[in-house]
């Protein structure tokens, strides 16, 4: 299609911009899943149990203990002693509810888990679940 220009003969040239609008829109889709997929980052041993479900809210908090005692909040390495002072904020950041999910290795001493444990319970932290993986059906 051609469109004139008054008093010339020349075309006005259209720059279609659809196809970069629907780049866009899948490149968002492809980065809003594999941030998605990185929460689950730390690689643990989770210990095992009866299976159950429970839905997740997209502000939820994943602290991981490794069997070596290393503490992860979501993916970041910290200090059990810094702990506190992040989720308070991180709290108040968020209106007073703050969701976490504690995941701790299988083979982790339980004094590491009990610390972490001991600061979210000072916080307090009221909507809290430890991630399991679920029991085979043989045990």
């Amino acid at each position: 299609m051609r469109r004139m220009m008054r008093g010339g003969h020349g075309a006005v040239a259209d720059i279609n911009i659809t196809p970069l609008l629907d780049l866009a829109w899948v490149l968002l889709i492809i980065f809003i899943i594999t941030t998605t997929a990185m929460v689950q980052g730390i690689e643990l041993n989770l210990p095992e149990s009866t299976p159950h479900e429970t839905e997740m809210e997209t502000t939820t908090k994943t602290i991981s203990v490794k069997k070596s005692g290393d503490v992860f909040m979501d993916e970041e390495p910290v200090q059990v002693s810094e702990l506190e002072g992040i989720l308070k904020g991180l709290k108040q950041a968020s209106g007073g509810k703050l969701p976490v999910v504690l995941r701790g290795d299988a083979g982790v001493e339980y004094r590491y888990v009990v610390a972490v444990l001991d600061v979210l319970q000072r916080i307090p932290i009221e909507d809290l679940a430890i991630a399991t993986k679920p029991m085979d059906e043989g045990h």
